[in-house]
């Protein structure tokens, strides 16, 4: 498929879920079996397919995480600058951490899968690893301290370590570290289940996205909007080709940090104390936003 081939897919995609959750297709628990698969067997399943047979000196690059930290850090500095303002603690604590924290698991690796190939999907894959670890724990120390709420970052942290991505990751370098051979068999299933990462991620956000326009504020809503989906890939841009050499590098770069805004950042609000309403409003906005703005760059650059 061509490049607009794989917008039309993406958001066939999206609106077969909003649809199917609208007409009753799509029920919670459904919709939470889909979000299980993706999670524990799809996703996991793509990561180790890309890195269980790559030359692991291609797939690490100090600059590559440099770059990636760097910008990751300095969007939540600036989003802490830009929403200093916001009339309330909730929803001054979810600008915030909606303006960086990126949908890299269930939409940016997989489009960089069906949009770069296997080298930059085992990129990507890193570059998912290193965002849970930069990620998490700040979203949860930003909403724990605007909204002095009571939680335990051991916890989360704790969280990281047994996620399924960062389990299979580790492994996937493993066998790429040591030269340990993959079975035909096994290879032949990953590659199947790695296919469905996309489509069922996708009908798992869309189950998830919701937006009640009544009451949303759209001043914060758009500096979210443009936090997330044009300062942060413009700055990736920059740090990506200051700092590595690799076009496919720079190109991974941009579209992970060019994601949308989390789903799961509408859960810590929830559990946090942030303003739920306006948490909605992000996922939902940034999610079309940027599913368009990232197909424009990657129509550019091929």
């Amino acid at each position: 498929m061509g490049l607009a081939s794989n917008l039309l897919y993406l958001f066939g995609l999206l609106g077969t879920g909003l649809v199917a959750r609208r007409v009753g297709l799509l029920t919670p628990t459904r919709a939470d079996y889909l979000t299980r698969f993706a999670f524990y067997i799809a996703l996991p399943a793509l990561i180790f397919d890309s890195t269980a047979t790559t030359d692991i000196a291609t797939v690490f690059s100090p600059g590559m995480i440099a770059a990636f930290v760097l910008v990751e850090l300095a969007v939540a500095a600036i989003a802490w600058v830009v929403h200093r303002r916001v009339d309330t603690a909730a929803k001054r604590s979810v600008a915030i951490v909606q303006s960086y924290h990126g949908n890299f698991g269930f939409l940016g690796l997989p489009i960089v899968a069906m949009s770069l190939g296997a080298a930059a999907t085992a990129k990507a894959s890193v570059l998912l690893g290193i965002g849970s670890l930069v990620q998490v724990p700040l979203t949860v120390l930003v909403l724990m301290t605007i909204n002095d709420a009571d939680a335990d970052l051991r916890d989360e942290l704790v969280g990281i370590a047994r996620n399924p991505v960062i389990v299979t990751l580790v492994l996937g370098l493993g066998f790429a570290a040591f030269g340990l051979p993959v079975p035909d068999i096994a290879t032949t299933t990953l590659g199947w289940l790695s296919q469905l990462a996309l489509p069922v991620a996708l009908l798992s956000v869309a189950a998830s996205l919701t937006l009640d326009p009544d009451g949303v504020d759209i001043p914060t809503v758009s500096a979210v909007v443009a936090l997330k989906v044009v300062c942060m890939p413009v700055l990736a841009f920059v740090a990506f080709t200051l700092l590595t050499s690799d076009p496919i590098t720079v190109y991974t770069g941009v579209v992970m940090l060019a994601m949308p805004t989390a789903i799961s950042t509408f859960i810590y609000a929830t559990q946090l104390g942030g303003d739920t309403r306006l948490a909605s409003a992000n996922v939902f906005i940034t999610t079309i936003t940027s599913l368009v703005a990232v197909f424009a760059f990657l129509q550019f650059v091929h």
